[in-house]
């Protein structure tokens, strides 16, 4: 039993559009004979004692020939019997509920070869999520072999990753808010910075620091003393106190002040070296020790009786108060304190880190020091009813508790917080006050603000012990984003088998020419504002995350490949357009998809994810583009080549939006009017009209602007000013004309798109037509013979070369599958063999005759294309 192939799906996917978090296995289970849970002797007793309330939860079903089979995973379904696929998917997910992650949706089914399955599941955070795939693989064969299991060691690494890496309740409030008012959200890589919204749009977050908050503010609130003078001077009651560096400072701090005072670090947060209530010169001695932990300089100041009190205050307003109250016990004249606090922590809302409402109390070394200046330890029995504090400060990640008190809030006290917020300057600001009642003016109850944080944490808030939660994420969603601004940017998505690049390049000519700072992506880079920033095939997730990214690109035009979308999903959520251009043979074999109908199935991601009210285009003149109608849960708008087509015609009829090929105009029907952009001669892509899967793209490009909101005559001024080069274009229709031949530069490598290359070259005059070619080795053999008979049939003329990733075929048979091919339809065809690409070049260079057309089907168009413009130079000084 083995993972042949661990995939993470970040964005909709083929296997969900819905779950974007996803972990897709491949598992080898040909070891274990029928590969179903009742061919093991005593195998469910043991998960089910391993896992007594996997059977509790209903996880998702499954797809395809599977799905009636699939229920609850119970007892008695595993004895009459589950695929060990599914049992897997079952236990991955348990394990991580277990580590206090909630997932629960997944699927199982098998793949193409024999004994192997398919195990999608849901994660919450991506390495917790692996590491479940692998422990559940190694925990079901290890049942199946009658081996002792135990999962504690497993539940207790998943739950660390989970501290790890999970957001944190503050940044997943924030987060949560966001997305429910449909704001997309990026994690920045290496980092726990969030980004919201895209592009220009874009608003940053880390815990509760914003891209608004201010850096003077969060300065003025980490020096405590320079927060207390600015506070004091505006008449904001705080308590007298001086920064000292030695106990000789200190006791003149205490000569002062008198007992009882307060020792914190002048540079700490969230407690960190605080000790309060001081009342003797042994425990401020231990004090000072305490906070010079942290910082050399350390404030001393008169301890303000009463209850703590934590002020939210966000964007000028008093949003929440919440009374905290630091870890403590009481005892019952029976337990001892460790005793006491093991009571505690079994309250069902107590866990470890930030996992539930509450902390679970531990006994550090803080707590000891406590307890010993009490002339106590956890081994001494408290007597009942009396009440102990085990820390200094009332932070609820120590185990303190907080009671929200924001409707007991007086008047005055209102107007101080949100006064003391916008004194030091901050968006999101934290502060602590004592007071013996909050429903009293604090200059009147003789309390005083103690501190003011930046970046204050919200669970006390979200999730108080007591009292009504506070949704304080909404007020900081509000400020990021306020009412009538968008967090979003338009986004066009194209997809197909062929075309999708020259249409992604056509779309974002014409919305860079409307003034527009367009981001794109293609299978020859990224492009920012007409800048190419990376080289490479860049149509997947990461790449369209690179340009949702950025911070000046207000349009995104992205070409999104089958590559992306099975390695890992979408960039993105939804979309406003997506294009899909075609479906055809292409790549049929890779990653479990054999069939083009499956391939189509993945296609038919992107325009799902259209929102409601955006537009699929979709070619009507492919069975299984236009079947994707049937999918989406947007409106929908068709494209063809075919004027007469009755799919168009019908859907014209019932008020639909199309384009056509009409009469050699690309024009577009919108009920019954018609609206003519230009004759597709007259754009240079088309090469004279003879390009016809150009005017193809056209027409695709074309409707996606009108549908977009571009006006038919910037469509047709951007469309005639797209010259296609090898600098815009490279590899797609690169033409060079030479004194003695032509030589077109291309990228056509399939069936489908030398198909359509054909009814170009059909349409071009030529004295002999010679074609460099080579075959494929990720293409199924009748995919590679396919595309060499049409080669054949093209071309006077073959020089075969062989590509230098050969993908795992070998070099003779890729040459012979090809040179039976090329010649199916014409036995004497001439070919040259010359196995590398540059040598192919040069050949056919020096030898092609007066008035060819050389056409270069290129691996390496860089290359070819530097070769081409260094031979043009030379033919020039000749």
């Amino acid at each position: 039993m083995k993972i042949v192939d661990l995939r993470t799906m970040r964005g909709p996917s083929y296997w969900s559009v819905k779950h974007h978090k996803l972990i897709v296995a491949k598992v080898d289970l040909q070891e274990f004979a029928g590969q179903w849970s009742n061919a093991v002797p005593g195998f469910a007793g043991r998960l089910m004692k391993l896992f007594p309330n996997i059977e509790t939860v209903q996880p998702g079903g499954m797809s395809g020939k599977q799905a009636a089979k699939h229920q609850p995973l119970t007892l008695e379904a595993l004895n009459d019997g589950e695929p060990l696929g599914y049992v897997i998917q079952h236990v991955a997910l348990e394990l991580q509920r277990q580590a206090a992650m909630p997932v629960y949706w997944g699927k199982s089914y098998p793949a193409h070869e024999e004994g192997v399955e398919y195990v999608v599941f849901d994660y919450q955070e991506e390495r917790a999520g692996r590491r479940a795939m692998e422990a559940a693989v190694e925990i079901v064969e290890a049942l199946c072999k009658k081996e002792k299991v135990d999962i504690r060691p497993i539940i207790t690494e998943l739950h660390e990753i989970r501290e790890d890496e999970f957001f944190g309740p503050s940044t997943y409030s924030i987060v949560a808010e966001a997305a429910s008012r449909n704001i997309p959200y990026i994690q920045l890589k290496n980092s726990n910075i969030i980004q919201l919204g895209y592009g220009v749009n874009q608003r940053r977050i880390w815990a509760t620091t914003t891209s608004l908050t201010s850096h003077a503010g969060v300065e003025v609130a980490g020096n405590k003393n320079r927060t207390k003078a600015m506070l004091n001077d505006a008449g904001v009651p705080v308590p007298r106190g001086t920064t000292v560096y030695s106990e000789a400072g200190l006791r003149d701090a205490i000569d002062e002040l008198g007992f009882p005072i307060v020792t914190k670090p002048l540079d700490g947060n969230h407690g960190k070296g605080a000790t309060i209530r001081i009342m003797n010169w042994k425990d401020a001695a231990e004090g000072l020790k305490a906070a010079q932990v942290y910082s050399r300089a350390v404030i001393v100041e008169q301890f303000i009786e009463g209850f703590d009190f934590r002020l939210l205050v966000v964007n000028g307003k008093l949003i929440a108060a919440a009374k905290r109250t630091p870890a403590a016990v009481t005892g019952n004249g029976k337990s001892t304190i460790q005793q006491l606090i093991d009571e505690v922590n079994k309250d069902p809302r107590r866990g470890i880190g930030h996992e539930k409402v509450l902390t679970s109390i531990k006994a550090d070394k803080h707590t000891l020091d406590i307890l010993k200046a009490r002339k106590l330890s956890l081994k001494s029995v408290l007597p009942a009813g009396e009440e102990i504090y085990l820390k200094s400060t009332a932070n609820i990640s120590t185990g303190g508790t907080a009671t929200d008190v924001t409707d007991q809030m007086h008047p005055y006290n209102v107007l101080l917080a949100e006064r003391v917020a916008g004194i030091v300057g901050l968006d999101i600001c934290g502060i602590d006050l004592m007071a013996t009642d909050i429903a009293v003016p604090l200059n009147e109850s003789r309390g005083a603000v103690i501190e003011v944080n930046a970046a204050p944490g919200f669970r006390m808030h979200i999730s108080p012990a007591e009292g009504l939660p506070r949704n304080v994420a909404a007020p900081v969603v509000d400020m990021l984003f306020p009412r009538g601004s968008t967090a979003r940017i338009p986004i066009i998505a194209v997809t197909g088998t062929n075309g999708k690049t020259t249409t992604t390049r056509l779309i974002a000519h014409l919305v860079a020419s409307k003034g527009y700072k367009v981001g794109f992506t293609t299978t020859d880079g990224i492009y920012i504002q007409g800048v190419q920033l990376q080289k490479g095939d860049c149509t997947g997730g990461q790449s369209a995350e690179f340009v949702l990214k950025d911070p000046t690109v207000n349009y995104a035009v992205l070409e999104t490949a089958r590559g992306g979308m099975l390695r890992s999903g979408l960039g993105f959520h939804t979309c406003d357009i997506a294009v899909v251009t075609n479906v055809a043979a292409d790549h049929l074999g890779l990653r479990d998809i054999y069939t083009v109908e499956e391939m189509a199935a993945v296609k038919g991601v992107l325009p799902r994810t259209v929102r409601k009210n955006g537009w699929a285009v979709l070619n009507a003149d492919d069975d299984l583009v236009y079947a994707m109608a049937r999918t989406v849960d947007c409106r929908v708008a068709l494209f063809s080549m075919d004027e007469k087509n009755p799919r168009i015609l019908e859907h014209v009829e019932a008020g639909g939006v199309a384009a056509v090929y009409e009469e050699g105009y690309v024009t577009i029907y919108r009920n019954s009017y018609k609206l003519r952009i230009d004759r597709a001669a007259e754009f240079p892509v088309t090469f004279e009209g003879r390009a016809g899967f150009n005017i193809e793209n056209c027409l695709a490009a074309g409707l996606a602007g009108y549908l977009a909101g571009f006006e038919s005559d910037d469509i047709k001024t951007a469309f005639r000013t797209f010259v296609p080069s090898a600098t815009k274009t490279p590899g797609r229709m690169n033409i060079y004309k030479f004194p003695k031949f032509d030589v077109v530069v291309d990228y056509a490598h399939n069936t489908a798109g030398i198909t359509k290359f054909a009814e170009f070259m059909d349409a071009t005059p030529a004295t002999r037509k010679i074609g460099i070619v080579s075959g494929l080795g990720d293409r199924r053999d009748e995919d590679t013979l396919g595309f060499a008979r049409i080669a054949g049939r093209i071309f006077d003329e073959v020089i075969l070369r062989q590509d230098r990733d050969l993908r795992g075929k070998s070099a003779e048979f890729l040459k012979e599958i090809m040179e039976r091919g090329l010649r199916l339809d014409k036995p004497d065809l001439k070919i040259t063999y010359i196995e590398k690409e540059p040598d192919a070049i040069d050949h056919v260079l020096k030898t092609a005759p007066q008035g060819a057309v050389i056409t270069m089907f290129a691996e390496n168009i860089a290359a070819t294309i530097a070769k081409l413009d260094e031979f043009e130079k030379t033919s020039a000084v000749g």
